[in-house]
């Protein structure tokens, strides 16, 4: 049997370009729910707030939460996430930004909106 027919996980990924087009209102927010996770202990509120006022990467990836994007797909649970975020130099018109490039890997469906 193969893995798709035996496996019920499946991998997601998803690459996004976003552009920033209001730092201070990105900071700004991300501190308003750092501010609202009392979950969050002291120190590591501290170091979060220090790492979202000083980048913007940081920032946005504080904000951003997989389980978001997938809590309302019926008949799933996400089981593990992982993220991140880095300032990039971003061309649309490069070919090193074509979406629906092949990346060499040996993706049986690929679905994508680009």
């Amino acid at each position: 049997m193969s893995t798709e027919e035996t496996s019920r996980f499946v991998r997601l990924r998803v690459e996004l370009v976003l552009e920033v087009q209001d730092e201070g209102e990105l900071t700004k927010a991300a501190l308003r729910r750092l501010a609202g996770d009392d979950e969050l202990p002291q120190a590591e509120r501290a170091h979060a707030e220090s790492a979202v006022t000083e980048d913007t990467a940081e920032a946005l990836a504080y904000l951003v939460d997989p389980f978001d994007l997938v809590s309302e797909v019926p008949g799933v649970e996400l089981q593990q996430a992982s993220w991140s975020s880095e300032r990039i130099d971003y061309d649309p018109d490069s070919p090193e930004w074509d979406l629906d490039e092949d990346d060499g890997e040996d993706d049986e469906q690929e679905d994508g909106i680009g």
